[in-house]
């Protein structure tokens, strides 16, 4: 299943590509309204989902590229040794797989996460993301289904 790279490459060239983009056209913390619940903002996490960890101290940013790296080489494991008809699932990992190294290019080049996708409701403002975040979140919300909805139950008896 591991023809299900593209997929991987294609959600990092899209992060990468939109983070360089906001990194050159925008200033940190800058903001630019697209509609009254959703803006671009540039921030820098240094931590994990939800700004996790970021005020550890420097630890963080180790720990979280190993992390990845062995999250990766797992993902990765896996994919390959996916049946051949399992498409939704391969599918789901790939875009797992692609959100982590798109992150992972950030913590390795730069010691942060750059995120700029900002969702809001008055004043509430659920943590800034960015595409390999939304990647991450598409995948697993694909392995949910898959788990709960097209899991393949092996007949007894």
């Amino acid at each position: 299943m591991l023809k299900w790279l593209w997929l991987t490459v294609l959600v990092i060239v899209l992060d990468q590509a939109s983070k360089l983009l906001v990194d050159h056209a925008m200033g940190l913390f800058e903001s630019i309204p697209i509609i009254p619940v959703f803006q671009l903002t540039y921030v820098r996490n240094t931590g994990a989902a939800f700004s996790l960890l970021a005020h550890a101290g420097g630890w963080q940013r180790w720990f979280f590229i190993v992390l990845s790296v062995v999250a990766s080489i797992g993902i990765s494991y896996w994919l390959k040794q996916l049946p051949k008809d399992r498409h939704w699932e391969a599918a789901a990992w790939a875009l797992v797989l692609g959100g982590a190294l798109g992150n992972l290019i950030d913590r390795i080049a730069y010691g942060y996460v750059i995120d700029f996708l900002d969702a809001y409701y008055q004043q509430w403002h659920f943590p800034a993301f960015n595409v390999a975040d939304s990647a991450i979140t598409l995948g697993v919300g694909m392995l949910l289904i898959d788990a709960v909805f097209l899991a393949r139950h092996s007949r007894v008896g």
